[in-house]
């Protein structure tokens, strides 16, 4: 049985990389990444840049183990203790609200580029429901005049591998031969991944604009309305 994973595997193989000497075969099967994630981090190419969480100060690794796993570059990390397991209820798909308004682009896209996936597996890959895709599919979304097709990947509303699993699902449902299978994507693993990398970098460049906007307009509005009751307050007097 495959021993348990860290509770946030990126934040903890940030600080694996940055505080041992491990490798990075040792510190991606500890966390369950794939060596190119880790490869990434280090190379500083990584879209989020996640802060370092210590696993010896949550229990998970022991200092020994660290050092016995820097003596011996083939030796596999022991899981010292396991995180407590938190369970998610089922549900829609979640979405930061920064990005909501680009669902219904992401959708168009799939109905336009992949018309073999099913409303349910569009529904679960982008977190919508079927009402706005029939919506989106039939013309008559009350925005239809401002959607644009954009692929969901650089929207950020998936990532690479989910849009491809749930494409190659439904191909394989829809009885797509070899022959009518899409062209085969040459690029290495690493490309790959860069270049999901980068669109995730460029969602949460996108994303912290717009907070910081929200977040301005409120400060705005904050100060506005106190001016207005200290000129209420002082009327009164």
């Amino acid at each position: 049985m495959a021993q348990p994973t860290p509770l946030m595997p990126h934040a903890t193989a940030t600080w694996l990389v940055d505080n041992t000497a491990l490798s990075f075969e040792q510190i991606a099967e500890f966390c369950g990444l794939h060596i190119l994630e880790v490869q990434a981090m280090a190379d500083d190419l990584a879209g989020s840049k996640y802060t370092g969480r210590d696993p010896v100060h949550s229990g998970e690794l022991t200092q020994e183990e660290i050092e016995r796993g820097q003596a011996d570059a083939t030796y596999s990390l022991k899981m010292q203790k396991a995180p407590v397991e938190v369970t998610r209820t089922k549900g829609p798909r979640y979405t930061p609200v920064s990005k909501r308004q680009d669902k219904p682009d992401g959708i168009a896209w799939i109905l336009r580029s992949h018309p073999e996936v099913s409303d349910a597996q569009i529904s679960k890959l982008i977190g919508t429901t079927r009402n706005t895709i029939t919506a989106i599919r039939e013309r008559s979304h009350w925005n239809i005049q401002n959607i644009q097709p954009k692929d969901p990947v650089t929207l950020g509303l998936c990532s690479q591998r989910e849009l491809d699993a749930v494409v190659a699902k439904a191909a394989k449902r829809a009885g797509v031969t070899e022959g009518e299978a899409a062209p085969v994507d040459e690029r290495s693993d690493k490309e790959k991944l860069i270049e999901e990398l980068r669109a995730e970098r460029e969602a949460n460049v996108k994303a912290a604009a717009e907070a910081a906007q929200e977040a301005e307009a409120e400060a705005w509005l904050e100060a506005k309305r106190a001016e207005e009751a200290a000129e209420a307050s002082e009327s009164g007097e």
